[in-house]
């Protein structure tokens, strides 16, 4: 996958022809991408790619995000990836902090590389599999505001643990999962600055598995 840095100067090819004959320089394209020049510092700093707003980038100007990611031409990618698309609701966030679900669902249909298939289970997963947005910080450092997460929805089994998108009275959550020998329900923040909480499985509706983002679910 390109680097953090290597994507920028991609952008900055293309936006180019807006600012001529400007230099294109960094700040350009934090606005272009919508991020704050702060969070972009931050993000080129720790090697963090926008994927939410390189998606929408890319969309705009009919880019594959394929091309953008790993280098590959356009060509390349007609054959490979055609057939690899999954659902992506774009207005639901899963809170990895307070509770939080829109009460529109705004669909898309969203290209996934060859490469990244096997990662969500193979082709024959990708008709259980769905992508929603991350909101708040209690998962980090596994998961942060904005990842793109890839949700399992035929994985609802809550005995080998794991981490699940779940639905309780309070919202929809991301956390990572832990079944009590009582048969109670560990709910467990990643970040130790969040209580975990125990809840009775009838309080939980289990919507699947979080089987990956842009990268590897620890």
């Amino acid at each position: 996958m390109n680097s953090f840095t290597n994507i920028v100067e991609e952008i900055k090819s293309i936006i180019s022809a807006e600012f001529a004959p400007k230099k294109v320089f960094d700040k350009d394209v934090a606005e272009v991408l919508g991020i704050s020049q702060m969070n972009f510092a931050t993000m080129k700093k720790r090697n963090k790619i926008p994927f939410t707003e390189l998606l929408d980038f890319c969309a705009k100007r009919s880019i594959s995000i394929n091309w953008m990611l790993y280098g590959q031409s356009p060509e390349s990618l007609v054959e490979a990836t055609n057939n690899y698309m999954i659902k992506y609701y774009t207005d639901i966030n899963a809170s990895a902090g307070g509770g939080a679900e829109n009460e529109f669902e705004s669909m898309e249909s969203l290209e996934i590389p060859q490469q990244f298939v096997f990662m969500l289970g193979g082709e024959r997963e990708l008709k259980n599999i769905e992508a929603i947005n991350v909101s708040g910080d209690s998962m980090e450092p596994t998961f942060a505001y904005n990842d793109i997460v890839f949700i399992n929805r035929n994985k609802t089994d809550l005995n080998r643990g794991g981490i699940f998108t779940i639905r309780t009275e309070a919202g929809l959550f991301i956390k990572r999962i832990q079944k009590r020998i009582d048969g109670m329900i560990d709910i467990i923040s990643d970040n130790s600055v969040y209580p975990t909480q125990v809840l009775h499985p009838n309080d939980i509706e289990v919507i699947g598995r979080v089987v990956s983002r842009f990268g590897d679910v620890n």
